[in-house]
């Protein structure tokens, strides 16, 4: 699925079985929420928490498709094209951070 792809089938679903967008300031503290429980994820399977009973069941894939969809709800109703928006953010990266990143003695 590309990224215009994804935009569309988030559209759809929106339209359709989530009946509308919530307004911007919800799913601003809705993505707020989802990042927590990526992070709440990580810090068990990659950091020093341990696993409690609650977190039985939960899934990073999921957890991150939660994240993103969230955010494309987000571009979908602000008007962001997602495909141009990551294309501009790539080359500016590629622009500022090509040779920085190879004179980084951390990354060696």
């Amino acid at each position: 699925m590309t990224i215009e792809q994804a935009q569309q089938t988030v559209d759809q679903w929106i339209t359709t079985t989530g009946v509308r967008y919530f307004n911007e300031l919800t799913n601003m503290a809705i993505l707020t929420e989802e990042v927590g429980e990526v992070a709440r994820l990580i810090a068990r399977q990659y950091g020093e928490q341990s696993f409690k009973e609650s977190d039985k069941g939960h899934e990073l894939g999921d957890e991150l498709a939660d994240v993103l969809f969230v955010v494309i709800c987000l571009a979908n109703q602000t008007g962001v094209d997602l495909t141009e928006a990551m294309a501009r953010n790539l080359a500016k990266k590629t622009q500022r951070d090509a040779q920085r990143h190879q004179d980084n003695e951390k990354l060696k």
